[in-house]
């Protein structure tokens, strides 16, 4: 699925010189290399303010408490996603509100959206967490409507999604707060966990920098009911190195991905959909989005047959996931139940991820899709 030697071996000599200068100044948590990290990546995606953090989770939890969600709110947001992002809010004090997905792009539904308003769960909604899933961003043109007509806050959920666009603008900078994970699959990685909150308020950007630090403003004088949520000097030194070369890297992606696009139609095994018949179901990027291919995720009819397939021939793949977050044992007390997000819950019986990354060779390509080939036939 991913082979992160091939990365760092060309960058091996950069990683040991930020190590190093980390370990001369001696300032493990936060300090002046995890500040100059948060003043690039805030420039490299064009928003105000960037707050490192230890991870995406600690993420969305601050990006939601820093801009006033609370006890009493109830947030919307999708059953097609990673546990984090419904947690999150959970954390914070507010109720998840879920809608379904749209079957193509696997992000929130903007007519299932609507319905969540007009329906029992919309009269105490404040907020939308949208998640870019898989690294292309939702339809903002949608919920930038929606936002302005109800007076909604927007926390996006593009753990997933560094440097991916929306008509131009960057993830990230499209709502009131944004959650970043450097969690190291993701595009920007680091070497273990961190995350990082932006926005383009400095209210926010305050507030969450004090709740990164136990509520802290001064050094032992406590204004709030933070949480330790730091990022290591370790992590920002990884991060301001890589950050030199995502963008390169990002464009690999979509190359990798245009490659898979062009073998599975050479191969006669790629179908329109939204759903598979006998063939498989390629992802797109939609209009208006630019797509940073996070993941690469088909849908397939025998979605676990294929990947035993895959797994025999020493063939990675990943379900990106497996089970909706309204039918998992933690979430049960949220009220819903199966058959409630029907897009949801086909996807998570149709969807696989290939193996992605920027220096991933099309020769692989051909050997995953060749393989695909053969259980199909």
């Amino acid at each position: 699925m991913l082979d992160l030697r091939r990365q760092h071996q060309a960058l091996r000599e950069e990683f040991l010189e930020a190590l190093g200068e980390v370990l001369a100044s001696q300032q493990f948590i936060l300090g002046d290399v995890v500040a100059a990290f948060e003043r690039a990546a805030a420039e490299q995606l064009g928003v105000a303010h960037a707050v490192g953090c230890s991870s995406g989770t600690d993420a969305l939890w601050l990006a939601l408490a820093a801009t006033g969600i609370e006890r009493g709110a109830s947030v919307v947001t999708t059953p097609f996603s990673f546990f984090a992002s419904v947690s999150s809010i959970l954390r914070a004090g507010a109720a998840p509100v879920l809608a379904d997905i749209d079957p193509v792009s696997f992000n929130l539904s903007p007519a299932a959206v609507e319905r969540v308003f007009n329906g029992p769960r919309g009269s105490k909604v404040t907020a939308i967490l949208p998640v870019h899933l898989y690294g292309q961003t939702v339809d903002w043109d949608f919920f930038s409507r929606l936002g302005q007509s109800r007076r909604l806050m927007f926390i996006e959920d593009a753990a997933q999604a560094w440097g991916a666009e929306w008509k131009g603008a960057k993830a990230g900078g499209l709502g009131d707060a944004a959650a970043f994970s450097f969690y190291p699959t993701k595009n920007l990685s680091a070497a273990g966990d961190a995350g990082m909150v932006m926005t383009n308020s400095a209210d926010v950007a305050e507030r969450a920098r004090m709740l990164r630090q136990h509520g802290m403003r001064r050094r032992y004088h406590h204004d709030d009911l933070g949480w330790n949520a730091r990022m290591d000097g370790f992590q920002g030194a990884i991060l301001s190195v890589k950050l030199k070369y995502v963008v390169g890297w990002n464009e690999a992606r979509r190359a990798v991905a245009a490659r898979y696009a062009a073998l599975f139609a050479k191969a006669g095994l790629a179908e329109a959909g939204p759903y598979p018949a006998y063939g498989v179901v390629l992802p797109r990027e939609v209009e208006g989005a630019r797509h940073v291919w996070h993941q690469y995720v088909i849908r397939a009819s025998r979605r676990d047959a294929m990947r035993e397939f895959l797994a025999a021939r020493n063939i990675g793949s990943e379900i990106y996931y497996p089970i909706p977050l309204h039918m998992q044992q933690a979430l049960r007390e949220l009220g819903y139940k199966e058959g409630d997000f029907p897009e949801a819950e086909r996807a998570a019986r149709e969807v696989l991820a290939l193996p992605m990354f920027p220096e991933l060779r099309e020769d692989e390509q051909e050997t995953v899709v060749g393989a695909i080939a053969e259980f199909l036939g």
